[in-house]
């Protein structure tokens, strides 16, 4: 499977299956443009994110093949623990 990394000033967050990641990069532009602002996101694990984001915020998204994770539905009303190796 794919998985699809945010790297806010450095910190990682790798993000659950189903992020819409066009919305989600719409939403840190806005946010950056307008001045500050949180974007929300589901991370590995079905965790809700919030990360307040401005001009001055550096995000990098990147995406990898990955193992495949049955647990990672983006489902944040079924959170898990953390990462796990196959």
């Amino acid at each position: 499977m794919v998985r699809t990394e945010v790297l806010v000033n450095g910190e990682s967050f790798p993000l659950a299956q189903g992020q819409d990641l066009d919305q989600l990069r719409h939403q840190f532009e806005e946010a950056a443009r307008d001045g500050a602002r949180f974007v929300d996101f589901v991370v590995v694990g079905n965790r809700s994110t919030s990360v307040l984001v401005s001009p001055r915020t550096e995000v990098v998204i990147s995406t990898s093949a990955v193992q495949f994770d049955p647990r990672d539905t983006g489902d944040d009303d079924s959170p898990y623990g953390g990462f796990f190796d196959l």
